[in-house]
Order: C-alpha cells, then structure tokens, then sequence
C-alpha cells in the first residue's frame, strides 16, 4: 500500500500538465537553469578572487607636505 503503480505516476503527470501546461512547466525549467548558471558563475567569480593574493594594507604615516615624524615627536 506505501508504493505508487506506474497507473500513479501517469495520473499525477496528467494532472499537473493539465493544471500549469506545457508552456509553463518549459518556462519553470529554462528560469531554473539560468539559476544554476548564475549560480555556478558566482561560485567560479568567487575562488577567482580567493586565488589573488591580497593587496598590500595601504598606510598613512605622512600627509603630503608635512615633516616626517620622528620618534621624539610621534603625537599618541
């Protein structure tokens, strides 16, 4: 009783072409796999970027046109 004959199967299929046709059920398929392409381009985007190594951390010691600082007049 907890299985479905191939007669099961059949009427489901039946039924659901009948309800959305044939039309939708393409258009369901091809929006899922312009998800799965999108998908699996984000993923590819993503360990590019995990391959480049990081850029230097940029810093400010001196503003342009002022003294470097020594020691003696380090502010902090």
């Amino acid at each position: 009783m907890g299985s479905l004959s191939i007669w099961h199967w059949l009427l489901v299929i039946v039924v659901v072409l009948l309800l959305f046709g044939r039309g939708k059920i393409s258009d369901l398929m091809g929006d899922m796999a312009q998800g799965i392409k999108a998908f699996k381009k984000g993923m590819k985007d993503e360990d590019v970027a995990a391959d480049k190594p990081p850029e230097p951390m940029k810093t400010i010691d001196n503003a342009p046109g002022q003294p470097a600082r020594t020691d003696a007049t380090k502010v902090g």
